[in-house]
C-alpha cells in the first residue's frame, strides 16, 4: 500500500511509458523510494524497440486501481493450528482484541474460524454435558502446567471421559466413578488408590503430594499433578481441547487479497459473521477482515502523466487518490478531493517537461535514461514535424541526445520503422495508440499510426474500415478515425467511419468515402481533436 504508481494513459505510446519511468526515476533518486512506474496496456513495437535499445524492461502492468482487500488495514492475528488448545486461542483473541481468528492447516491453508462465541458456547455446554473426548495429553499438561507422575500415564496419548471433582466427604461414591472418567482430587489418597486400581482414565491431583507407594502401582491410569486448585483445573481441562474440535469449518465465507472491496461489501451484507479469513494467491491464511475495516477508507495512490482525462486513465481511478498530474494535453474531466500538484505545459512531449524537472532538482539523468527520454520526445513530436513541437522540445531532445551520445536522426528512423510491422493484425495496429474522447455530447475514438511508408499500410484499408466499424457499433461511437501519419509526406492518411459528414465538413474533404489525405496534419492533440471540437462546440 505504500507504493505510489506513476502511470500514463491506456494504450500507451512511447512518450507515456517513458514519462512514467523517467518521473519515477527522478522521484526515487531524490529519496522518495515508494514510486513505481506502471503501464495500463501492452506496449507497442516502437516502444519495445526503444526499451530494448537502452536496456530497460517494460513497467509493471496494472489494470485496475479499485480498492482491494490488500489495501485495507485488516487484522493479522496469530494464526493457530487446529491442534492448538482452546486456551491459546482465547488468549490470542484477547491479546489482539478481536472476536475471531483464523485456524490453519500445517501448510498454512484455511482449516476454520474460531470465534469468542464458539468458546463461550462450548464452555456453557460443558456444564450440562461434562464429557471430554480424545483430549491430547500434551494439551492437558500445557494448560494445567502439569506433570505425569506414573509410568502408566506415559503410555497414554489421549484421555476421554466425564470430568468429576471428588469431594472429600463423599467416600461412598468411589465405586460409582465410570472407568472413562477424569477425576480431580486433592490430597485424597484413598480416591487416588481406588482410581489406580480401577484403571480410571485420568486422575488430576491438585496442590498435593502423592505417596511413592501409589506412584509405584501397576495401573493404566494417567496420574497428573497440577499447581491449580480443583475448580480452576476443572475449567482448564475443557480449555485444553484442540481448537479444531469447536471451530467453525462449514459454510465459511473468505476473501482473497485481490478481491475488490465493492464485491466484498455486497457479500458481507448478506452474511452475519463478525470476521472473515483473508487468503493469499496460494490459499494461505494472511489475516482476517471485519466489518469495521470496511468503514475505514484507504486508497491506492497514483500520479498521472501524459493525460488528465478519465476515459483515458486506469479503471477505478475514482477510488484512487491522485497526488500529481504532469501533462501536455488540454485540461479534461478529472476531479480530485484535495488540492494537488499539477504541471501542464504547451510542449510536444511530456518528457520535455520531466527533463526540465530533472534540471530544476539539480539532477542529470543517466546516459540510458537520457537516451530513453530523447526517443520519447522524437516519437511524440514526429521527429519535430508535429505542430505541437516547440523549440524547447528540440533543445531538450538535443541535450538528452548529447548525454546519451546518440544521433537523433538515426534514432528517429529506427523508431518509425518499428511502429507498424506487417505481421501485426489490424486490430492490434488500431489499438497501438488508441484514445477515446467525449466532446460536446459526441463520442469518438481516434487511433494514430506514425510511419515512414503510409502506402504500405493503406493496402489494408478495407480491413481497417471493417474493424473500425465494429468498434463504432460495439462502443456506440459517433466517429472512429485512424490517422496514418507519414513522417516523410508530412501529412496524414485519414480513415474514418460513422458521422462522415462531420469529418468531411471539419477537414474540408470532398468525396472522401471514408479515406482522405490531410496535408500538414500531424497531431491528434493539436490539430485533429481541436478541429472537431470547434465543429461540435
Amino acid at each position: 500500500m505504500d507504493t505510489i504508481y506513476i502511470t500514463g494513459h491506456r494504450n500507451p505510446d512511447t512518450d507515456s511509458i517513458v514519462a512514467a519511468m523517467a518521473y519515477a526515476a527522478l522521484k526515487n533518486a531524490l529519496g522518495e523510494r515508494q514510486y513505481q512506474a506502471a503501464r495500463l496496456g501492452q506496449i507497442s513495437d516502437e516502444t519495445q524497440a526503444v526499451l530494448e535499445r537502452f536496456g530497460f524492461e517494460p513497467p509493471k502492468l496494472i489494470s485496475d486501481l479499485r480498492t482491494q482487500v490488500r489495501d485495507r488495514d485488516y487484522d493479522t492475528p496469530t494464526t493457530l493450528s487446529a491442534g492448538a488448545n482452546i486456551s491459546l486461542g482465547w488468549q490470542a483473541m484477547m491479546a489482539d482484541q478481536i472476536s475471531a481468528l483464523p485456524v490453519a492447516n500445517e501448510d498454512g491453508t484455511l482449516f476454520g474460524m474460531l470465534s469468542a462465541g464458539d468458546v463461550a458456547n462450548y464452555d456453557l455446554q460443558s456444564v450440562y454435558n461434562p464429557v471430554v473426548g480424545k483430549l491430547p495429553i500434551y494439551n492437558l499438561l500445557s494448560v494445567l502446567e502439569g506433570k505425569i507422575l506414573n509410568a502408566g500415564g506415559e503410555l497414554r496419548d489421549t484421555i476421554s471421559g466425564e470430568v468429576i471433582i471428588a469431594m472429600p466427604a463423599c467416600r461412598e461414591n468411589l465405586m460409582s466413578y465410570p472407568k472413562e472418567s477424569i477425576v480431580i482430587c486433592g490430597e485424597q489418597h484413598d480416591v487416588i488408590r481406588r482410581a489406580l486400581e480401577e484403571n480410571i482414565s485420568c486422575v488430576v491431583v491438585c496442590q498435593a503430594q502423592v505417596p511413592q507407594e501409589l506412584l509405584d502401582m501397576d495401573s493404566e491410569t494417567c496420574l497428573i499433578s497440577t499447581p491449580y486448585d480443583a475448580y480452576r483445573a476443572s475449567r482448564l481441562i475443557w480449555h485444553a481441547m484442540p481448537i479444531g474440535s469447536i471451530c467453525k469449518r462449514r459454510d465459511l465465507v473468505c476473501f482473497h487479497l485481490d478481491d475488490y472491496i465493492d464485491s466484498v461489501k455486497e457479500t458481507v451484507l448478506k452474511s452475519r459473521f463478525r470476521a472473515y479469513p483473508i487468503l493469499d494467491e496460494n490459499e494461505r491464511v494472511v489475516g482476517s477482515l471485519s466489518r469495521f475495516h470496511l468503514l475505514r477508507p484507504r486508497r491506492k495512490r497514483v500520479v498521472l502523466v501524459d493525460h488528465n482525462e478519465r476515459a483515458q486513465s486506469v479503471i477505478g481511478l475514482d477510488q484512487a487518490e491522485i497526488l500529481e498530474i504532469v501533462d501536455h494535453h488540454r485540461l479534461a474531466d478529472i476531479e480530485t478531493k484535495h488540492p494537488i500538484y499539477v504541471r501542464n505545459e504547451p510542449v510536444g512531449s511530456t518528457n520535455t517537461i520531466i527533463a526540465g524537472m530533472y534540471q530544476e532538482k539539480g539532477l542529470m539523468p543517466t546516459e540510458k535514461m537520457a537516451g530513453l527520454m530523447a526517443a520519447a520526445i522524437v516519437s511524440d513530436t514526429v521527429m519535430f514535424k508535429s505542430p505541437t513541437c516547440t523549440q524547447r522540445d528540440i533543445d531538450v531532445a538535443n541535450r538528452m541526445a548529447r548525454i546519451a551520445k546518440i544521433s537523433l536522426d538515426e534514432l528517429g528512423q529506427a523508431i518509425f520503422s518499428a511502429s507498424c510491422s506487417d505481421d501485426k493484425t489490424v486490430d492490434a495496429l488500431l489499438h497501438t495508440d488508441y484514445k477515446e474522447f467525449h466532446i460536446a455530447g459526441h463520442n469518438l475514438a481516434v487511433s494514430q499510426i506514425t510511419c515512414m511508408d503510409s502506402d504500405r499500410i493503406l493496402k489494408r484499408k478495407d480491413e481497417f474500415l471493417q474493424a473500425m466499424e465494429l468498434i463504432r457499433q460495439r462502443k456506440s461511437m459517433n466517429v472512429v478515425a485512424l490517422m496514418i501519419t507519414d513522417v516523410l509526406l508530412e501529412g496524414t492518411q485519414l480513415l474514418y467511419v460513422g458521422d462522415q459528414d462531420a469529418i468531411e465538413q471539419a477537414f474540408n474533404i470532398k468525396n472522401g468515402d471514408g479515406c482522405a489525405f490531410l496535408p500538414k496534419i500531424m497531431s491528434r492533440k493539436k490539430q485533429f481533436i481541436p478541429t472537431l471540437s470547434a465543429l461540435w462546440g
